[in-house]
């Protein structure tokens, strides 16, 4: 049985509760949610603008993923949490942008899209992922 490893890096913004940046074990990784801050001051970017905080956030995803060992391309499920209904269309843009960019071949990670209410007023948008080494 392979051991539970905490995924760590700069290059994404410090968990701010009792949680990991992500989780691998064995070859399965786990990506906290995220949101769309800056790793080096810790601050809530582009209030107002969900197309800039989705790519922000999936620029966090991606860097947690590769701190695991494994690539973007190796992404097999994302999870997007918006707080409305209407930046659908916009938020679909910048994350179709993002992921058809990182992603090699024809195969796209699978989705679920959900709106919800988040921990932060600032934040428009959430993103998880699962990566398979």
């Amino acid at each position: 049985m392979s051991d539970k490893i905490a995924v760590r890096t700069d290059g994404a913004p410090a968990p701010a509760h009792t949680f990991s940046q992500g989780v691998r074990k064995g070859p399965f990784v786990q990506v906290s949610g995220q949101g769309p801050v800056d790793p080096v001051t810790s601050e809530y970017l582009y209030p107002g603008d969900v197309a800039a905080q989705t790519t922000r956030t999936l620029e966090n995803v991606r860097a947690i993923v590769e701190a695991s060992g494994a690539t973007f391309d190796d992404v097999v499920m994302l999870r997007v949490y918006l707080t409305k209904r209407e930046d659908f269309s916009v938020m679909n843009d910048a994350y179709g942008e993002f992921v058809n960019k990182h992603t090699k071949g024809e195969v796209l990670p699978s989705r679920t899209t959900v709106f919800t209410g988040l921990p932060r007023e600032e934040m428009l948008v959430e993103i998880d992922a699962v990566a398979i080494v």
